[in-house]
């Protein structure tokens, strides 16, 4: 028994290691660079008139009725006696799995974890600002509105007044603003600026809310989702954002759920069945990094899972998908990862070495799949009703969400792993070298 309890103590400690170390060679690049490359955040009130003219939008997916049973109980951040669905949850639930999984997500990424929620709400309302999401802008503007302190950051981001705002949050918007600007824009400098404020747990929190946030507006603007006018001319309820109380200690403390989540994981990552249709890692260190705040994890976890449900389009396309984005970001973990999948459904070396240079060697389908996630990827607000029409008409309307999904996934996963510079396992390592002839540069 003690035994037992020993190997267990251990594995836990070695999960809940630090795994923000960088990779031996630095993804910064060169201020000039960064500088010429940024986007200016849209001013919210030019996001405010177009999401008023989105009000009679068409959305490019059949919106689920309200009164869908998908809908009872969910986990919806309006009150049940309001009986409203935002728009996002009648979209996803074209695929029924996965509609009340996004549910839990979105509340959970807002107010579970160890920061503040206006805190989250205000990074994801720059991060609307530079993706043009005035879907996104309006709620989160509403939600923010739902307390005294959302009231007081709102007012400071309407008027580009970072006095209104403590140090800590100002931090948290610069952290949110770099990496969504590019997938290696948190300089050494910066982040460190945000360590001496943020323990590295909540540095975890802070990546994975802009991971979700880089996802949930190419999400929205990608299906063009019409804005609900109670998200404009109602207020927000308020006793969610209450709970909230600021951590103590200077250190993260390794928490009952942390311990449960670890454990969880390690027992997955035994399964048979799941470490065959897995790419052969055990537990990758992306995973071991998300267990720092394991509520999040979880809901994250929950919500890929249920939206890998659906198979309309095909594993080895979806892989090509995230290829495609990883190298439009310049992600080495994921690319890496992405060639290990391929490799392990047996694609041609010869097909992987071609698509590095060009999409010479890619199908019909293949290429309309890479087009779409390469333009969501880089210009969210760009997808028109003829581009999204185009992906449809070669995977029908069902094909083209799971497509869609894919883009947004690694709009999350590459911020998240180059963002925090996890190191690449072994295994990665050594299948992308055997393919390329050389280490990733």
């Amino acid at each position: 028994m003690r035994v037992s309890k020993l190997i267990t103590a251990l594995m836990l400690f070695i999960l809940a290691g630090s795994m923000l170390a960088p990779w031996a060679l630095s993804a910064d690049k060169p201020a000039k660079e960064k500088a010429a490359n940024a986007v200016a955040p849209i001013e919210l009130s030019k996001l405010d008139a177009l999401a008023k003219k989105r009000l009679t939008a068409t959305a490019r997916v059949a919106l689920v009725a309200e009164t869908s049973e998908l809908f009872t109980g969910i986990e919806n951040l309006e009150p049940p006696e309001t009986h409203r669905v935002p728009n996002y949850l009648r979209a996803i639930a074209a695929l029924p799995n996965a509609t009340k999984p996004l549910a839990h997500l979105l509340k959970t990424v807002i107010y579970g974890g160890t920061l503040a929620p206006e805190t989250k709400l205000s990074m994801g309302l720059r991060i609307s600002q530079l993706t043009a999401s005035p879907y996104v802008a309006a709620h989160l503007q509403r939600l923010l509105g739902g307390s005294a302190r959302g009231q007081q950051m709102l007012t400071g981001i309407k008027a580009n007044e970072a006095e209104a705002m403590s140090a800590a949050d100002r931090l948290a918007l610069r952290y949110a603003e770099a990496l969504t600007q590019e997938v290696h824009g948190v300089s050494d400098e910066d982040f460190q600026k945000t360590r001496a404020y943020f323990n590295d747990s909540q540095i975890v929190e802070l990546t994975m809310t802009v991971c979700f946030f880089n996802y949930f507006t190419r999400f929205c603007e990608a299906l063009n989702l019409p804005v609900e006018e109670w998200a404009l001319n109602t207020a927000a309820a308020t006793s969610l954002a209450q709970n909230y109380a600021p951590p103590v200690a200077r250190v993260a403390l390794i928490s009952d759920a942390q311990m449960q989540a670890a454990s969880d994981v390690l027992a997955a990552s035994k399964n048979t069945q799941a470490a065959a249709s897995g790419l052969g890692l055990g537990i990758a260190n992306s995973q071991r990094a998300m267990l720092r705040v394991p509520d999040i994890s979880a809901a994250w976890r929950a919500f890929g899972t249920a939206a890998r449900d659906y198979a309309e389009v095909s594993r080895e396309i979806k892989l090509h998908v995230s290829f495609a984005v990883s190298m439009a970001n310049g992600c080495r973990y994921c690319t890496l990862h992405q060639v290990l999948g391929l490799r392990r459904l047996k694609v041609d070396p010869a097909k992987l070495m071609a698509m590095k240079k060009d999409d010479a060697a890619l199908s019909a389908r293949e290429l309309a799949a890479v087009t779409f996630a390469r333009q969501l990827t880089r210009a969210p607000a760009t997808i028109s009703d003829g581009d999204y029409e185009k992906l449809k008409a070669e995977f029908k309307e069902q094909g083209a969400l799971e497509v869609l999904l894919q883009t947004c996934n690694f709009a999350f996963m590459n911020r998240f792993t180059d963002g925090l510079r996890l190191p690449s396992e072994d295994e990665a390592i050594r299948v992308y070298k055997e393919v390329y002839g050389a280490e990733w540069k």
